[in-house]
């Protein structure tokens, strides 16, 4: 219940300094056009609400290349439910995008409304009273690997320096359920060996360096034997092994793996390995015993 009420009250006060910035604030005739609407609310989000620059990057990213080009930035009291609803049959039937990520983007349309409201320059919130996309509250099939699956995976990394560094990500992935982004922001001093744990400060995506998404994802995640043994192997034969230095970082260079070259050669190991093609994110949601992966083959990854 006090949490609750703390959020509440969190709420309550956000909304409070949003309403007192959005009074002080002259909006002209120009200014209630969608695309300058939704600006000022990433510019709220960014700075008012200060919320994490990867979902203000998102929002944008909606505004500029979904909802702007199919409203035709027209006003805000221009676009009525029907718009909407016509807007959500489009991203699904026509670009073909899953009914979770349109709903992303009519929970961005729906905030911008409720601040155009607060500067009277909307009437209402058609996006209220608009039909949710079908299947928004249920993500895509969730497909996990077999442990016979994940031990193919690791045989099938890559026969180069990268592809040693692969074996362990997968390896680790797999028993630890970290995210790929945790997995890259990772460091060794975040690697407890006495206390058999990793723990989770910090994740690295599209080059920013930031907090996990939320305060129960910065957390202390068991270290099977496997893994711990793993880590050590890949310490040894790392050329950057100072406290500050990161744990998956590129053999040669020492600086962050690219998330995108990641995802390319899990997919490849994947295909290699002639297993089932599943996303890396369902991939790392896979927390296998400690006891039932074998070290056999890893060993004969990172010894090779």
């Amino acid at each position: 219940m006090a949490e609750k009420r703390l959020r509440e009250v969190r709420t309550e006060i956000e909304e409070a300094v949003a309403k007192e910035a959005d009074q002080k604030r002259k909006v002209s005739a120009e200014d209630d056009h969608l695309s300058a609407v939704g600006e000022r609310y990433c510019l709220d989000a960014e700075t008012v609400k200060e919320r994490r620059p990867q979902t203000v990057q998102d929002y944008r990213l909606y505004l500029r290349k979904h909802l702007v080009p199919f409203f035709e930035d027209r006003r805000l009291k221009e676009i009525e439910t029907a718009d909407v609803e016509a807007f959500t049959r489009h991203q699904i039937k026509e670009v073909g995008l899953a009914p979770s990520t349109v709903s992303n983007h009519l929970n961005l349309l729906h905030s911008i409304f409720k601040k155009g409201m607060r500067e009277g320059i909307a009437e209402a919130n058609p996006v209220a009273a608009a039909d949710k996309p079908s299947g928004a509250t249920l993500d895509r099939d969730i497909r996990f690997l077999e442990i016979e699956e994940v031990e193919a995976l690791i045989r099938a990394a890559a026969d180069d320096d990268l592809g040693r560094t692969d074996a362990v990500i997968f390896l680790t992935a797999a028993m630890t359920g970290l995210r790929q982004g945790e997995l890259i922001a990772l460091r060794w001093r975040d690697v407890d060996w006495a206390a058999g744990v990793i723990r989770v400060r910090y994740s690295y995506s599209r080059g920013i360096l930031g907090k996990p998404k939320s305060r129960s994802s910065q957390r202390a995640v068991p270290m099977a034997d496997r893994v711990a043994a793993a880590l050590e192997r890949h310490f040894k034969q790392s050329r950057y092994q100072g406290d500050d230095d990161l744990v998956f970082c590129h053999p040669h260079s020492g600086r962050y793996y690219v998330a995108s070259t990641l995802l390319i050669r899990f997919k490849e190991a994947l295909e290699r390995a002639g297993v089932r093609r599943v996303r890396f994110h369902d991939y790392a949601d896979l927390l296998v015993m400690p006891t039932c992966l074998p070290n056999s083959a890893l060993e004969a990854v990172i010894s090779a």
